[in-house]
């Protein structure tokens, strides 16, 4: 088979199929987190990042694939959660911007827009790093970029990337030495080789082979179960039942017929649009906007017995959402606008007020295990109505997203750079509403950089790191982004990193206890240290947050 043009159908197809490959293997690059902390997110922010773009990409009716991935980058632009959420972003921008003017794509267009890809993500990255989504991105484009100087077939030019993507991605332990020590490949680059495999299968029409594990089945009801429609308006519905269905070849009692692939997907064309049908030699699953679900589910059984089915009525859906959006502009009150609004991050009931008491106008739900899209910063910016805006995105995983809402806010909008919930309550105390914008943001990122920021999990499994052998449900002390201790015991864990924060100029030890801590073993430690420093004094905070037993901090 040789394909020599991709048409506005085809790369329609081909993203859809990526971003199921992706929602399928979400678990497995969330499992190559480099620490073992129950808080591993790449694959859920590159799933979502993806999933918006393709969204934004389905409701587009152009016939023109310049267009299409223009709508494409947008999608994951405005969905863009997390540091691999917005490298993943950039990208598609540049592979978009690359085939801008192409209405179709040979297979230099093809390669081009790879290249592209890879030289947008290099420039927003700060200092790029080695061995993750970037070496993958990069190499596999090079390698494509040659196979289209030597063919016109498009399929070998994308199996050429994924053949080189996978050899790339087996390299990044060499290239990263904290991955090598840790046992894992790069998870980002894992998340972008699960695209490009969606990619090729959709092209060539081949069925993927998963070298990890063997639960494809489960795999591919996953990914049916990701691919929820939401259609904008009423409008826009030609075809109004989502319909998917699963289908067992050549098994059932209303079987008429062999299984023909290409005869089937051209029957099913002229019954509905976002039309996709994936087969092995065992099954076929297909996805269709259509007026008749029944002569779906009939046009399956003409050649097997139906194993899954899922309909969704979308006109149902718009009016709901019609409804919450009537309701919504029903309760809005006009805002005075204020002349600053600081916006934080974090998770937790305990947490949101207390910074709503040290003086945060609106705290985004979201952390390590849930990171904010540039599109929900976006958002709570206009909800704040201020002049001026400070955002706290308090991790490390956070700021990019930050960054880029900033960039495109219509008001003037900086972000303070903190990288933990410590460190944005500490930004709060240097917070002045009488400063000029740039000067908040330096005095309170220059304080909240300076103060040591503690933090206590459970392991997740066993690895060895930074010298230490920690084994799975054991406690962690992290302190500034290191793991430097360990313990079986939660509360000799929380002594020993108390132990390690504090020095002789040392007054007053923060401690917020999250969802899995205990007040009252907090409150054991805080007594054991005021009874042998009569000079430090402790605080305990009830902030609910997830995943960390104990944030802390000392001033």
């Amino acid at each position: 088979m040789e394909l020599k043009t991709i048409k506005a159908s085809d790369f329609k197809q081909m993203f859809i199929a990526g971003a199921e490959r992706l929602a399928e293997n979400v678990d497995l690059v969330n499992s190559l987190n480099v620490f073992p902390v129950p808080d591993g997110d790449t694959g859920t922010n590159m799933n979502m990042t993806f999933q918006s773009g393709v969204e934004n990409m389905r409701n587009s009716t152009s016939q023109h694939v310049g267009e299409l991935a223009n709508a494409v980058a947008k999608g994951l632009l405005m969905g863009a959660r997390g540091n691999s959420g917005v490298i993943l972003s950039q990208v598609f921008r540049g592979f978009s911007m690359a085939i801008k003017d192409c209405e179709e794509l040979n297979a230099k267009d093809f390669a081009k827009a790879f290249i592209g890809g890879v030289e947008s993500a290099y420039k927003a990255v700060m200092k790029p790093v080695e061995g993750t989504i970037l070496t993958v991105a990069r190499e596999s484009a090079v390698k494509g970029e040659q196979e289209a100087d030597q063919t016109e077939d498009i399929i070998q030019v994308m199996r050429t990337i994924v053949t080189e993507a996978k050899e790339s991605l087996d390299r990044t332990p060499d290239l990263l030495p904290v991955l090598k020590q840790v046992g894992v490949v790069d998870s980002g680059g894992k998340g972008l080789l699960c695209i490009y495999e969606g990619f090729l299968a959709n092209l060539s029409g081949e069925v993927i082979i998963d070298e990890v594990d063997d639960q494809s089945s489960d795999h591919a009801h996953a990914i049916f179960e990701e691919m929820n429609e939401h259609p904008m308006s009423m409008d826009e519905i030609t075809y109004g039942f989502c319909t998917e269905i699963m289908v067992r070849i050549g098994q059932g009692q209303t079987v008429k017929k062999a299984f023909d692939y290409e005869e089937f997907r051209q029957t099913l064309d002229k019954k509905g649009d976002s039309l996709l049908v994936v087969a092995d030699d065992e099954i076929v699953k297909v996805h269709i906007h259509t007026e008749d679900p029944g002569e779906i589910m009939q046009l399956g059984q003409e050649f097997g017995e139906l194993i899954k089915i899922k309909v969704d009525n979308m006109r149902e859906q718009v009016r709901d959402l019609e409804d919450k959006e009537t309701t919504m502009r029903q309760q809005a009150v006009p805002q005075i606008q204020e002349d600053y609004a600081v916006i934080a991050v974090a998770s937790g009931k305990g947490l949101t007020e207390l910074f709503h008491s040290i003086g945060v106008k609106e705290v985004l739900s979201g952390g390590q295990t849930m990171n904010p899209s540039t599109e929900d910063f976006i958002k709570a910016i206009e909800r704040v109505n201020a002049k001026n805006i400070i955002l706290l995105p308090n991790n490390k995983n956070i700021i990019m997203a930050a960054q880029q809402a900033a960039e495109v806010s219509e008001v003037p909008t900086v972000v303070v750079g903190t990288k933990s919930i410590t460190q944005g309550i500490s930004a709060m105390l240097m917070y002045d509403p009488s400063a000029a914008i740039e000067d908040n943001r330096l005095a309170m990122e220059e304080y909240a950089l300076s103060v040591a920021s503690g933090q206590i999990t459970h392991a997740i499994r066993d690895t060895e790191i930074n010298g230490l052998s920690i084994k799975e449900n054991d406690f962690m002390g992290i302190l500034d982004g290191d793991i430097v201790l360990t313990h079986t015991d939660l509360k000799e864990t929380l002594i020993q990193l108390v132990n390690r924060m504090v020095d002789e100029s040392s007054e007053l030890v923060t401690v917020i206890i999250g969802e899995e801590g205990d007040h009252q073993l907090a409150q054991e430690v805080a007594d054991h240290f005021e009874q042998t420093n009569s000079e430090i004094e402790f605080e305990l905070i009830q902030g609910d947050q997830p995943v960390y037993n104990y944030f802390v901090t000392v001033d």
